[in-house]
């Protein structure tokens, strides 16, 4: 899974908003939360005209403050649309049929906008607590922000929103199924605890990270004073945490359990030491693609990887694109140290023999450049591939 905040943790998110009281105040304030917490991720339809696009606008300027009344404004204005047109063109059908209309509750304009309003806002608050990260100040601030206290995809979270939304659901079934009259607004009280259950695990996430930070600087890592640190969540678990530490040379990796104190490091697999610049480096920076990852990343590594073919995308050799044999190419690999590690390892025991060099190439979000060199020593860009995927 890409570095996302999948939508499912945004949708459950706004239906908990919806039914924690909002839907008393105004119709459709469900189904305005729900659209509001997702809304933000229309962004990712940049990625339509190619990966290194979708990099560049993925949570850009809809993830931000100054967009979050505006978007909450076109959900609110989408609802009136479909309110005006589907919604009263059944309720004329149903009176022409000659049904009877019961008493609907009345759309209140003001609450249906705050309620698209809080519901992006907390798409905001759940982007920050991973580690990819927002910039929610954009335009006036490009500097991004990330909590790295929570997973991407945290199971934690599904359930206790999910069993918020499905409990009252159930009950509601089997009150149908033995003619007991429908409750209005059921499962208030299961709502307002899940969202208060994922506030607490933030909060309590947020502790283990800074226990986990004090443990690696207690066991100092690194031979050489360490210039900063990161550390990645796990999903599932809160005891165990990815660190990343930075010295002068290199760049090094270990494993942290809070629950036990062990801070597991190799340092002949764990290490990756800094290159110098090469051309070819220096010109794959002035790329589309080296730009844009460069102003995204939070930890980056650009290594020069030589004649080294992507998968899936033929390098510019004499045989694939008819190079001469005088000319050289190699290619440039950009990557991210907060994405190199294999979240699906629960363990702790042996979790630091992976090689940090191979993990990086295999991490999300990796991309490369194909640099050829041109006459008088200058560097032509042949291919921009992000994640596997070719721009276009």
């Amino acid at each position: 899974m890409g570095p996302l905040m999948e939508p499912v943790t945004h949708l459950l998110t706004g239906a908990c908003l919806g039914r924690a009281g909002l839907n008393r105040r105004t119709a459709h304030a469900t189904l305005a939360a729900v659209l509001a917490a997702e809304a933000a991720d229309l962004d990712v339809l940049w990625g339509l005209r190619g990966p290194v696009d979708g990099l560049a606008h993925h949570r850009g300027i809809t993830h931000t403050l100054v967009a979050a009344p505006l978007i909450a404004f076109a959900v609110a204005g989408a609802v009136w649309l479909w309110r005006e047109g589907w919604v009263k063109r059944r309720l004329v059908a149903r009176v022409l049929a000659g049904e009877t209309i019961p008493v609907a509750q009345p759309v209140n304009w003001l609450w249906l906008w705050l309620t698209a309003l809080i519901a992006d806002l907390s798409h905001l608050a759940l982007d920050w607590t991973n580690n990819y990260g927002l910039r929610p100040f954009f335009p006036f601030n490009r500097h991004w922000y990330a909590g790295s206290i929570v997973f991407i995809a945290e199971p934690v979270l599904w359930l206790l929103l999910g069993l918020a939304l499905l409990v009252p659901a159930i009950l509601g079934l089997a009150d149908s199924e033995i003619g007991v009259r429908r409750t209005r607004f059921r499962g208030r009280g299961l709502a307002v605890a899940a969202l208060c259950g994922v506030v607490l695990l933030w909060c309590w996430r947020w502790a283990e990270q800074a226990e986990a930070r004090n443990l690696v600087e207690a066991a100092q890592v690194t031979p050489t004073p360490s210039l900063r640190m990161a550390l990645e969540p796990y999903p599932w678990n809160p005891f165990r945490w990815h660190a990343i530490l930075e010295t002068a040379t290199t760049w090094q990796t270990a494993e942290v359990d809070t629950r036990t104190g062990a801070v597991d490091s190799d340092p002949s697999t764990n290490t990756l030491y800094k290159t110098a610049a090469t051309a070819a480096t220096e010109a794959a920076r002035r790329t589309r693609l080296g730009e844009v990852y460069l102003d995204w990343s939070q930890w980056p590594v650009v290594r020069d990887m030589g004649p080294m073919e992507v998968a899936g995308v033929s390098g510019p050799n004499q045989q694939n694109t008819g190079l001469p044999a005088s000319r050289r190419w190699t290619t440039v690999e950009f990557s991210d140290l907060r994405f190199a590690y294999s979240y699906r390892d629960m363990k702790m025991a042996g979790s630091s023999d992976g090689r940090l060099s191979e993990a990086l190439m295999e991490s999300p979000l990796t991309g490369w450049v194909y640099i050829v060199d041109g006459p008088g020593n200058s560097e032509e860009e042949e291919a921009m591939i992000l994640d596997g995927w070719k721009q276009k």
